[in-house]
């Protein structure tokens, strides 16, 4: 039997990024910046989680930060309801792994202004986001 874990606290209170991200960077690089993420993850230690098509997965996330991000609500309409923390139950996700995660997004992060238009005022509330996000993705303790 697995132990779900659950992070204290709850889903994280982080507010969400602004919706005007989306309209600087548009759909196209959105999908450029998670491609490049999951390049990341597929050659990190968590590489294992992820499919061997590292592009579909890549797309399906795109797809989430799209309207996320103040574009259209393109995971909704492909997906139905994100229910992120159900959704990535399946996967043994600790502390470890959301490190890894965080690092890859980081490193693609680095640059992001300049390889994806990303609006550089709006960064630390994208990067902190994400770290809230995914202290709520943990569900194994270790």
């Amino acid at each position: 039997m697995i132990n779900i874990f659950s992070p204290p606290g709850g889903p994280p209170q982080t507010p969400r990024p602004s919706p005007e991200i989306y309209g600087i960077m548009g759909e196209e690089n959105i999908f450029k910046m998670l491609y490049d993420f999951y390049v990341e993850l597929g050659n990190s230690d968590i590489k294992a989680m992820f499919p061997a098509d590292l592009k579909e997965a890549s797309e399906k996330s795109a797809a989430f930060f799209v309207g996320f991000l103040g574009g259209p609500p393109l995971y909704h309409q492909r997906y139905g309801n994100p229910m992120m923390r159900a959704r990535h139950m399946k996967f043994p996700i600790n502390a470890h792994a959301r490190q890894v995660w965080l690092d890859c997004f980081d490193k693609v992060l680095e640059n992001a202004t300049e390889d994806y238009n990303f609006p550089a005022e709006h960064l630390p509330d994208f990067k902190a986001f994400l770290h809230g996000f995914s202290t709520w993705m943990v569900n194994r303790e270790g």
